[in-house]
């Protein structure tokens, strides 16, 4: 049974990392129900391929706008943020999608660094879009704030890195937020991924153990869509989830009910077997 167009007209988002995967799906639903949606990214050539994507299913007098941002510097979020409330003058919703990981490894191993940047991009990021965007909510008379977190965010995910470390903080932060700001009519929620066919993911071979762990853990089999996140993220910044705030919903075909993905066999043999086990490199 299929949901009836429209029901966003009028009302303005912002989505951060909105230029690939999951953001553009998030824009792409949004705008395909009237939303007037802003997208941002750090590069401005993939923002104007993923704006002409997302314009060409915009419908109820939806629309697209982009401008080029990076979430981890607080004047380009406040700047994208005003850009955002240009097409109707407020903000109703946010969804803070820009994140990623990096510097996987065991432990004894992992970059100070690199920890530090992974951690600075998903909560730091996530962090000044509350700061900025949820005032702006406030004035509109309220809204709804989405952070992206992951199943890597609650199942353990060895080898991750600061990755699992962030999104953890990210649906920390929603439940926080829900609680400051309920009073004032914005709601704050955190979506939780599994395994979503995007362009990070078809890094993982297909006939590979660490492919086999997922679909083996997922009682639904098979992966995700990057649309299925953008329904579910529709589905929050709406009049239906008018009474839902401080969540985390996973969207992972079943797979939190189980162990996470095995990524040993796809990092050991950048680290060796002894490494593996917790011993320090040589």
């Amino acid at each position: 049974m299929s949901r009836p167009a429209g029901g966003l007209e009028g009302r303005a988002f912002l989505v951060t990392g909105g230029g690939t995967g999951i953001g553009m799906a998030c824009a792409e639903a949004l705008a395909a129900d009237g939303g007037a949606v802003t997208i941002c990214g750090r590069r401005e050539d993939v923002l104007i391929a993923a704006a002409k994507r997302v314009e060409a299913v915009a419908g109820c007098g939806g629309s697209v706008q982009h401008a080029v941002a990076d979430v981890t510097d607080e004047e380009s979020v406040a700047a994208v943020v005003a850009r955002a409330l240009e097409p109707t003058g407020k903000l109703d919703g946010c969804v803070a999608n820009a994140g990623g990981g990096g510097g996987m490894g065991p432990y004894p191993v992992l970059e100070t660094e690199e920890f530090l940047r992974v951690l600075h991009l998903n909560v730091l990021g996530t962090m000044l879009c509350v700061k900025h965007a949820a005032p702006r909510m406030v004035a509109a008379g309220g809204g709804s704030f989405i952070g992206m977190s992951s199943l890597a965010g609650h199942v353990p995910h060895p080898y991750f890195g600061a990755y699992c470390v962030g999104k953890a903080g990210i649906e920390e932060m929603m439940r926080n937020c829900a609680n400051e700001f309920g009073a004032r009519g914005v709601r704050f929620n955190a979506i939780r991924p599994g395994f979503i066919a995007t362009e990070i993911m078809e890094g993982i071979p297909r006939d590979s153990a660490t492919y086999a762990s997922y679909i083996e853990n997922t009682p639904m089999g098979g992966v995700g869509e990057s649309s299925d996140v953008g329904q579910l993220a529709r589905f929050l910044v709406g009049d239906e989830s008018r009474w839902i705030t401080g969540t985390c919903i996973n969207i992972d075909g079943g797979h939190h009910l189980r162990s996470g993905p095995d990524f040993g066999p796809f990092i050991e043999p950048a680290y060796g077997k002894d490494v593996m086990q917790g011993e320090l490199p040589e």
